[in-house]
Protein backbone atom coordinates (compact mmCIF):
# COMPACT_ATOMS: atom_id res chain seq x y z
CA UNK A 1 0.00 0.00 0.00
CA UNK A 2 1.12 3.65 -0.69
CA UNK A 3 1.15 6.06 1.85
CA UNK A 4 -1.73 7.53 1.07
CA UNK A 5 -3.85 4.43 1.54
CA UNK A 6 -1.92 3.96 4.86
CA UNK A 7 -3.12 7.70 5.83
CA UNK A 8 -7.00 6.79 4.83
CA UNK A 9 -6.75 3.50 6.79
CA UNK A 10 -5.46 5.17 9.40
CA UNK A 11 -8.07 7.52 9.38
CA UNK A 12 -10.50 5.12 9.26
CA UNK A 13 -9.02 2.69 11.80
CA UNK A 14 -8.58 5.60 14.65
CA UNK A 15 -12.24 6.86 14.19
CA UNK A 16 -13.42 3.23 14.95
CA UNK A 17 -11.64 2.40 17.58
CA UNK A 18 -12.70 5.77 18.84
CA UNK A 19 -16.35 4.84 18.41
CA UNK A 20 -15.39 1.71 20.47
CA UNK A 21 -14.01 3.78 23.37
CA UNK A 22 -16.36 5.58 25.11
CA UNK A 23 -16.59 9.30 26.37
CA UNK A 24 -13.81 12.08 26.34
CA UNK A 25 -10.36 11.09 24.44
CA UNK A 26 -7.76 13.52 23.95
CA UNK A 27 -6.50 14.14 20.81
CA UNK A 28 -8.31 15.39 17.75
CA UNK A 29 -8.37 14.40 14.12
CA UNK A 30 -4.35 14.88 13.39
CA UNK A 31 -4.15 12.67 16.38
CA UNK A 32 -6.80 10.00 15.23
CA UNK A 33 -5.14 9.44 12.28
CA UNK A 34 -1.61 9.43 13.62
CA UNK A 35 -3.46 7.00 16.40
CA UNK A 36 -4.77 4.95 13.39
CA UNK A 37 -0.86 4.74 11.18
CA UNK A 38 0.84 3.44 14.27
CA UNK A 39 -2.46 1.09 15.47
CA UNK A 40 -1.90 -0.32 11.82
CA UNK A 41 1.40 -1.30 12.44
CA UNK A 42 0.61 -2.76 15.48
CA UNK A 43 -2.11 -4.72 14.19
CA UNK A 44 0.47 -5.59 11.07
CA UNK A 45 2.76 -6.66 13.88
CA UNK A 46 0.05 -9.19 15.77
CA UNK A 47 -0.87 -10.02 12.40
CA UNK A 48 2.47 -11.65 11.97
CA UNK A 49 3.12 -12.78 14.90
CA UNK A 50 0.16 -15.14 14.48
CA UNK A 51 2.15 -15.79 10.25
CA UNK A 52 -0.57 -14.26 8.35
CA UNK A 53 1.17 -13.21 5.63
CA UNK A 54 0.27 -10.53 2.69
CA UNK A 55 -1.01 -7.50 4.59
CA UNK A 56 0.31 -5.10 2.31
CA UNK A 57 -2.89 -4.95 0.45
CA UNK A 58 -5.92 -3.47 1.19
CA UNK A 59 -8.79 -5.98 3.01
CA UNK A 60 -11.05 -6.47 5.48
CA UNK A 61 -8.39 -8.37 7.38
CA UNK A 62 -6.19 -5.52 7.59
CA UNK A 63 -8.30 -3.10 8.37
CA UNK A 64 -9.52 -5.33 11.17
CA UNK A 65 -5.70 -5.65 12.43
CA UNK A 66 -5.89 -1.50 11.95
CA UNK A 67 -8.68 -1.38 14.25
CA UNK A 68 -7.85 -3.62 16.89
CA UNK A 69 -4.11 -2.02 16.86
CA UNK A 70 -5.48 1.23 17.02
CA UNK A 71 -7.57 0.24 19.90
CA UNK A 72 -4.70 -0.74 21.73
CA UNK A 73 -2.67 2.05 21.20
CA UNK A 74 -5.66 4.45 21.73
CA UNK A 75 -6.28 2.84 24.80
CA UNK A 76 -2.46 3.26 25.98
CA UNK A 77 -2.48 6.63 24.58
CA UNK A 78 -5.41 7.58 26.50
CA UNK A 79 -4.25 5.80 30.36
CA UNK A 80 -0.65 7.96 29.78
CA UNK A 81 -2.45 11.38 28.90
CA UNK A 82 -4.87 10.91 32.83
CA UNK A 83 -1.35 10.07 34.23
CA UNK A 84 -0.14 13.06 32.86
CA UNK A 85 -2.65 15.41 34.08
CA UNK A 86 -2.74 14.14 37.76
Amino acid sequence: MGILSWIILGLIAGAVAKAFRPGKDPGGLIITIIIGIIGAIVGGAIGSLFGWEGINEFSLRTLLLAIGGSIIVLAIYASLRRKGTN
